[in-house]
């Protein structure tokens, strides 16, 4: 029976990582109210909660913490690659967990037992621990059987990669082949033919202008177009018009302070004993004494509290600091936690207050009181909240009787805007790819002002509504069909296309002609590039489509000439010098190389794998969860 340990250390150390998962992030965070509920994805009809997904990204938070140290930036988890990363992961595993089901793995209790008998932190005196383990998972609050049920999970993902992970073949020939080919070099010279030093020969004749014309009439057509002019109803601007009293501001201040003002904020710092919900009343009570003994010791040295919290405190997040929480207001702590910390005075040490969470010993290090700024210095703020609101109740009924009134009278805008006090805008001529303005560019606006009624009867289009709160209704001023442009007005744009294209193809033609003549053997006058050495592995600049060029090139005899067109226009003449043979003797270099070639395919042989049961299993994201 294969050793797990010795061939599978991920796995422990995934366990690991799972086993320690409650533990490492009980920081400031769990305290913090929220219920999490509800679900981020749905993998074949089995739901991701959103607190798993929290989770994960804790525990990403962590992994980049400990990777980048002082540079790590808490808000990079609020990017959405990130989070989107993050749940990939957990949609993975879910799929990997169906595969492997339904293939028939399986994993005996034995092996179970093994993997965690052989977990160093299981151990004591290299042999495998009881009372450790129990003691461990007890202190982070795992029930024994649900880590069970994770070693199982885990070793059961193993069994189903271990295919594509430890099964990967590179034969030597075709290593050394690879390794051959990535690393030998050709020395070249170098040569662009730019198309631009054939721009002042061209002269297209009327014939080419008119044979251009004739088979690109699509380029020059101009799109169906219009001039319109419209009326905006916004909320908004209503609002700017909408008076108040200095009299109803200063009401609304009074009594709405705490809008304004800043709460009272409180600095804490706490010593947590954990104590999970789920575990025994013996097991708590063990807990509890433990909390005593160091609320004791609290009490004899309170100048200490720091150093004891770094000591003694089960939380990690806040231990190394001393304890401290730093400040928070109300509504932030469990509901135990905030209520004994608004009745303490600074410097206040607590007995004992139980959470779900454990046993917390707690110091008042600091109060901000509450601060309300001057009336006049929030003035504006309430004014214009106060627009809103008065705009704001009403404007329902003020949207629908402008929607009537447009579409009743129909013929104008004019009566609309002076019935609303809106002022007539005007469009320059637009078509149906319009972008600008934004307002008018709105897929339905377009939609409408398009339509036959617009158009043919030149009626007032429906008030449509182009973002909350904000209604449009246009009306056509003029109107002009698709058509071609005449060949006297695109004639400049015609001329200039056919330079560019002959000028490329002179371009593409004097290269072919060079390249001809000097694989002829014959002298050819050219200016070559500074010589340099280039490969696979170190192109110097060299576009790839050119160096497979290079590397195909039959090196007879040197030395040899290769050429090819460019993407972008031109040609890319070249000299190849010598071949440059890497050294392969050194077997170190070489094993090292065959490792790296053998990860590289079995990577992309578990992408691919991978990739192929995302497409047979059906996942649904929510994606309002980001």
């Amino acid at each position: 029976m294969f050793d797990f340990v010795n061939r599978r250390k991920g796995i422990v150390q995934v366990i690991m990582g799972l086993a320690v998962l409650p533990f490492l992030f009980w920081g400031v965070e769990s305290y913090r109210s929220g219920d999490g509920e509800g679900y981020v994805a749905i993998v074949d009809g089995e739901e991701i909660q959103r607190r798993e997904f929290e989770q994960a990204l804790r525990d990403q938070q962590e992994r980049m913490r400990n990777m980048l140290g002082e540079k790590f930036d808490s808000s990079l988890l609020d990017n959405v690659e990130v989070r989107n990363s993050v749940l990939e992961r957990l949609i993975q595993q879910r799929l990997l967990h169906r595969e492997a089901v339904s293939h028939g793995f399986t994993v005996l209790d034995s092996q179970v037992v093994k993997v965690i008998q052989d977990i160093p932190e299981f151990q004591q005196d290299n042999q495998f621990s009881k009372q450790q383990y129990e003691e461990f998972l007890n202190t982070q609050g795992i029930n024994p059987l649900v880590f069970e049920s994770r070693v199982r999970q885990e070793v059961l993902l193993q069994q189903l990669l271990d295919g594509y992970s430890e099964h990967g073949f590179v034969s030597d020939t075709v290593a050394q082949r690879v390794m051959y080919l990535s690393q030998v070099q050709r020395e070249i010279n170098q040569i662009q033919i730019d198309p631009d030093q054939f721009l002042s020969q061209i002269i297209p004749d009327e014939a080419a202008i008119k044979a251009y014309y004739d088979s690109h009439q699509t380029e020059f057509y101009l799109p169906e177009r219009v001039r319109v002019e419209y009326l905006v109803l916004s909320l908004d601007e209503l609002a700017k018009i909408e008076p108040v009293t200095s009299d109803e501001a200063r009401k609304y201040f009074d009594g709405h302070q705490n809008e304004f003002g800043q709460p009272e904020e409180r600095q804490a710092s706490h010593i947590l004993i954990s104590a999970s919900a789920a575990i025994s009343d013996d097991e708590k009570q063990i807990a509890r004494n433990k909390a005593e003994d160091v609320l004791a010791k609290v009490r004899q040295n309170p100048e200490n509290f720091a150093g004891l919290a770094k000591e003694f405190s089960d939380d990690p997040g806040s231990a190394n600091q001393g304890g401290d929480l730093g400040f928070f207001g109300r509504g932030v702590m469990v509901k135990a936690f905030e209520d004994k910390i608004y009745q303490m005075q600074p410097n206040e040490i607590s007995g004992l207050v139980e959470t779900d969470f454990g046993f917390h010993i707690i110091k008042l290090s600091a109060v901000k009181g509450a601060s309300v700024p001057a009336f006049e210095t929030v003035r504006g703020q309430i004014e214009q909240n106060l627009k809103r609101q008065k705009v704001g109740d009403a404007f329902g009924e003020i949207a629908e009787d402008f929607s009537n009134f447009v579409y009743e009278q129909s013929d104008n805008l004019q009566a609309a805007a002076e019935r609303f006090e809106l002022p007539i805008q005007k469009s320059e001529w637009i078509d149906k790819d319009l972008s600008e303005p934004a307002i008018l560019a709105n897929e339905k606006v377009l939609e409408a002002i398009f339509s036959d009624d617009a158009i043919k009867d030149r009626r007032n289009t429906e008030a449509i509504e182009v973002m909350p709160d904000t209604f449009v209704s246009a009306r056509i001023l003029d109107h002009k069909i698709a058509a071609a442009q005449s060949i006297t007005l695109v004639k400049d744009k015609i001329v200039e296309s056919l330079k560019k294209q002959l000028s490329i193809e002179m371009a593409v033609k004097d290269g072919q002609e060079k390249l001809a003549r000097l694989q002829a053997g014959e002298e050819v006058k050219v200016t070559w590039g500074e010589s340099k050495q280039v490969s696979y592995m170190q192109p110097k600049g060299v576009e790839l489509k050119i160096l497979q060029e290079i590397f195909k090139t039959e090196l007879t005899k040197l030395p040899a000439y290769t050429g090819i067109s460019n993407p972008e226009g031109g040609y890319s003449l070249v000299r190849i010098n010598r071949i440059i043979e890497p050294d392969t003797a050194d077997k170190t270099k070489f094993t090292d190389f065959s490792k790296q070639l053998q990860q590289m395919i079995t990577q992309e042989e578990m992408s691919s794998y991978l990739a192929g049961i995302r497409q047979r299993y059906e996942v649904t994201i929510k994606q309002e969860s980001f």
